[in-house]
């Protein structure tokens, strides 16, 4: 038996499959409730309040990318308009379970119907409604369990970001489900815990409990244990996490960290992080009725940059709309495709005091190694807006992703326009393929292999070499130990991944040289598929299954 998917996390975890089947029933239609309408209502606004309350704090206590995710569905649990609509229901009679669950019906078929991010963010609903019908119902919560005599592999159709944030290596040997993609929420947290996953598996929710498996992460293929042990040298990559990026033959990759929160420090130095390649500023933001003070802001700033000192540290600006709505700026009215809409740097020049406010506070705490950069820079003039920005704000180097496909491919005068650029393929690869970043039904063209993808990063990284400035990548296409090494020989700069991942690459990196790095790069271009560029670049990379990568 085997079973193949997307791997999006690197590692091989092995264990029993535990497939989660905990669901709450639908309430049913037309259910009424006896007494007063007043007191029915006062029950559903405290589910909504009670659930809302636990996904913050299980969003706190993951910290990073998990409490932005789990601080966002939060505010979905709370929004105005549901809850009127909740009220709305009950008035008319029906019980508190079946007007939360049309409610929220409604909510999903909104969103669903947006597309994009805001289409994306549908299926999380399903994940709310059911604990707020739990809690009135008096049901079992959803959710994935903890057993505690060995860590398990969790086998689902999706999982939920509130599960999946608060699991460790400890409780679970590796994630396995049939929907997502490279970059869906599972992909994203499964990597931040360093937790082998593989994602767009068909068949493997009909895996018999109880089965051990072994699930390779970086592969995509899931089989039986008895089938094959899992190599003796599977691992080794993890065991020295310190020292420089490089390649046999010394040529530098500093290795960087993408983190959501000065809470993610600590996990990145021990990681061995020799800097930070990205650091997301939404958290800042999120659940507030008010933007930040420059005063809030400072301290989170000097945190990272105290923690690394002398070494980069790339802060990305507030990347908000799309999936990340925010209170304090007024909704653009009914986006078709909000993903395609007023996000990013376009929500700036919209609001361009929210941005300016966190540029003075970056320019209050700025040092040499403080680097700044714009999300969502579709032209030269753009980035040439943003940068000046920063120059009045006191900020040295300015900087741009290149996560939408007219940037790669005018990338010289982008470049042109700055002091560096950072690759974000997750984006570049959504929106140059056209292809949801959530769905597993299109996860293959999201694969960081694609070798118009890699055409894309070719083009912009030759553009930086030419004009002499930095070229990163912060996608986490960055954290596949033999991407990494192809990355390189494109002629990234630096890379930067989720903590978990920097020792791997660091192995990989060390055991080969450059030209090998460039001879697999160029080797993965000039084939026709994802799936044929994985498999000649690392024919060029025989360091990989020595290290068990």
């Amino acid at each position: 038996m085997r079973l193949r998917g997307v791997g999006v996390s690197p590692g091989i975890g092995q264990g029993p499959v535990y497939v989660m089947s905990v669901s709450v029933p639908e309430p049913p239609a037309g259910a009424t409730y006896t007494g007063d309408a007043e007191r029915e209502k006062e029950r559903a606004l405290a589910a909504l309040t009670q659930v809302a309350g636990e996904l913050e704090a299980r969003g706190h206590q993951a910290g990073g990318e998990a409490e932005s995710i789990l601080k966002a569905q939060a505010l979905m649990a709370e929004d105005p308009g549901l809850v009127v609509r909740v009220k709305t229901l009950i008035d008319r009679g029906l019980a508190a379970p079946r007007a939360a669950f049309e409610a929220f019906t409604k909510y999903r078929d909104v969103l669903s119907g947006a597309g994009g991010y805001l289409g994306e963010r549908a299926a999380d609903l399903n994940d709310i409604r059911d604990r707020v019908i739990a809690i009135l119902t008096g049901q079992q919560m959803p959710g994935v369990p903890r057993v505690p005599d060995e860590p398990y592999v969790v086998v689902a159709t999706d999982l939920a970001p509130a599960d999946t944030a608060v699991l460790s290596k400890r409780h679970v040997a590796a994630f396995v489900t049939e929907e997502g993609g490279p970059t869906s929420h599972t992909a994203i947290l499964a990597r931040a815990l360093g937790v082998p996953a593989v994602v767009a598996c068909r068949g493997a929710t009909g895996l018999t409990p109880g089965l051990r498996v072994v699930v390779d992460g970086t592969s995509g293929e899931v089989r039986l244990e008895s089938e094959g042990a899992v190599p003796a040298t599977a691992g080794v990559a993890y065991a020295t996490p310190h020292g420089p990026g490089r390649t046999r033959d010394g040529h530098p990759v500093p290795l960087l960290a993408n983190v959501g929160g000065p809470d993610e420090v600590e996990r990145a130095l021990a990681m061995g992080a020799e800097g930070v390649g990205l650091y997301r500023t939404e958290f800042l933001y999120l659940g507030r009725e008010h933007p930040p003070s420059r005063e809030e802001q400072e301290p989170a700033y000097r945190a990272v940059l105290d923690a690394f000192p002398g070494r980069p540290v790339v802060v990305r600006t507030l990347d908000a709309g799309a999936d990340k709505p925010l209170a304090f700026l007024p909704a653009p009215g009914r986006e078709p495709n909000p993903a395609l809409g007023r996000r990013g740097l376009r929500a700036y020049r919209d609001f361009p005091g929210v941005m300016e406010e966190q540029l003075a506070a970056l320019g209050a705490v700025v040092t040499t190694d403080l680097q700044v950069m714009a999300p969502m820079v579709a032209t030269a003039e753009e980035a040439a807006w943003f940068a000046a920005a920063c120059r009045t704000a006191g900020l040295p180097q300015a900087g741009v992703m290149v996560e939408i496909p007219s940037a790669a491919l005018r990338a010289e005068t982008v470049v042109a326009a700055v002091d560096f650029v950072s690759i974000g393929t997750n984006d570049l690869a959504q929106y140059a393929f056209a292809a949801d970043r959530e769905l597993g039904a299109v996860s293959g063209l999201l694969d960081p292999w694609q070798p118009a993808l890699l055409d894309l990063v070719s083009m912009t990284t030759a553009a930086a070499a030419v004009a002499g400035k930095p070229c990163g990548v912060c996608g986490e296409a960055a954290a596949d130990p033999a991407l990494a090494c192809v990355l390189v020989g494109l002629g990234a700069t630096s890379l930067s991944m989720g903590s978990a991942a920097l020792p791997a690459v660091r192995a990989a990196l060390a055991a080969h040289t450059l030209e090998q790095c460039e001879q697999a790069a160029q080797a993965a271009l000039t084939q026709a598929t994802a799936e044929q560029a994985r498999a000649a670049a690392r024919a060029d990379l025989p360091g990989l299954a020595r290290l068990g990568l």
